[in-house]
């Protein structure tokens, strides 16, 4: 699904105009962002967390010239699903047919 497939969606069931909720979405987006950016994690309940992860400095090498390189300590956003939303996940996936299930 991408972000046209969820626009269309949720526009089809709330009835709400498909520009207003692109708007409404770019701005959940922005807002996810700019929070993040700021080093606020974002918590939806039923849903997951937005949060900003640590990763440690290491060594990395550049195949090329075949050298080491040191990655300095640096954060990234990840999103961790809510607890709900992964079993829901695992319940509807495992009843699929194997011939629509994702690898």
């Amino acid at each position: 699904m991408r972000k046209a497939d969820l626009v269309a969606a949720i526009s089809e069931k709330t009835g709400v105009p498909k520009v207003d909720v692109l708007v409404s979405l770019e701005t959940f987006f922005k807002e996810v962002k700019n929070s993040l950016a700021e080093g606020e994690n974002v918590y939806i309940r039923g849903f997951g967390s937005f949060v900003i992860k640590k990763r440690a400095k290491k060594i990395g090498r550049h195949i090329k010239k075949n050298v080491a390189i040191e990655i300095p300590e640096h954060y990234i956003p990840a999103f961790k699903p809510a607890k709900i939303f992964v079993e829901q996940v695992k319940e509807n996936v495992s009843s699929l047919p194997d011939e629509e299930k994702i690898d």
